[in-house]
């Protein structure tokens, strides 16, 4: 089943990047992830695989896709700041 590989694909990349701070957890006090940490990490990942997988089936001409993969990738990195940091400051979703 097609379906099928478009969501395995993500899951497996998210499991493996998710494998990194765990991993560093175990050698260095200062990577401190909790469940929750793991869980947002794991959705937001899951969400911009899963939108890849997306844009690459339904998107044909080649630079369109590589110009919302690129956006899609930049609205990931400005997500994951903004939770892990604060970098905009907004009120009750900043991570500081």
């Amino acid at each position: 089943m097609m379906l099928s590989k478009n969501i395995i694909r993500p899951a497996l990349f998210t499991a493996l990047v998710l494998i990194i701070p765990l991993a560093a957890m175990q050698f260095s006090e200062e990577v401190n992830w909790n469940l929750a940490d793991f869980v947002i990490g794991g959705v937001l990942l899951l969400a911009v695989g899963l939108g890849y997988e997306l844009l690459f089936k339904k998107v044909k001409k080649y630079k369109y896709r590589w110009a919302l993969a690129i956006g899609l990738g930049l609205l990931f990195i400005m997500v994951w700041a903004e939770l892990a940091v604060g970098i905009f400051n907004i009120p009750g979703i900043s991570g500081s």
